[in-house]
């Protein structure tokens, strides 16, 4: 079962047009088709006749997400499935989510930018900065490393060389990660463990800003 970022649907199926063709698609049998089918389409009862170029973004990204879910399928590749959803849809798609993971058969990769999706879904997260994996681990293990540490904001005069900053913090904090990135502002985490003594990192970075002048 895929559901992408962008959805993909035709604007001119209704609700109950594009489960019928997406389960044929999927090859689910004529027996289960109507059944789920149906299921699916009750739940959206008001919205089943209307045509996707009529629907809200938050009941076109519900439609993708069920689409997605037709036939029960064994790997899941969910890509911000709950974006732009109200919080009640939110919910309802990570416990549709949980409940189709409950069978050791059915395994999901999910990407997300929202962490109380990650941890509502998640049993196992891997941290992305810039392309890069950064750390992995299970929710409570990311909190117990990271959970404690320092905010470093820095203010650049000039934005063409963040690049250059960027590498220099590295260089300083190997285990900071970037959590904003403006022209003119980088702001990052910083563990306690690579931030002390403090004495010594103020140290550190007024010698990184005197080589990035």
């Amino acid at each position: 079962g895929y559901c992408p970022q962008e959805d993909p649907l035709w604007p001119d199926l209704t609700v109950h047009e594009h489960l019928q063709v997406y389960a044929a698609v999927k090859g689910v049998c004529k027996e289960d088709m109507a059944a789920a089918v149906n299921q699916l389409s009750e739940k959206k009862k008001k919205k089943k006749k209307k045509t996707n170029r009529k629907l809200s973004a938050g009941i076109t990204r519900k439609l993708c997400f069920a689409v997605c879910m037709l036939g029960n399928p064994v790997v899941l590749l969910l890509d911000e499935p709950s974006t732009g959803m109200d919080p009640n849809g939110q919910h309802c798609v990570w416990k549709t989510i949980c409940a189709a993971l409950k069978t050791k058969e059915t395994g999901a990769i999910l990407t997300t930018h929202c962490m109380e999706e990650a941890e509502a879904v998640c049993d196992r997260v891997a941290i992305m900065v810039s392309g890069q994996l950064r750390c992995i681990g299970s929710i409570q293990y990311l909190k117990n490393k990271f959970g404690k540490g320092y905010l470093l904001e820095i203010k650049a005069k000039d934005p063409e060389g963040t690049d250059l900053l960027h590498a220099e913090i590295l260089r300083i904090f190997p285990s900071a990660a970037r959590q904003e990135r403006f022209p003119s502002l980088l702001v990052y985490k910083v563990p306690m463990e690579d931030a002390l003594p403090l004495s010594q990192s103020f140290s550190k970075l007024e010698e990184g800003k005197s080589k990035t002048r």
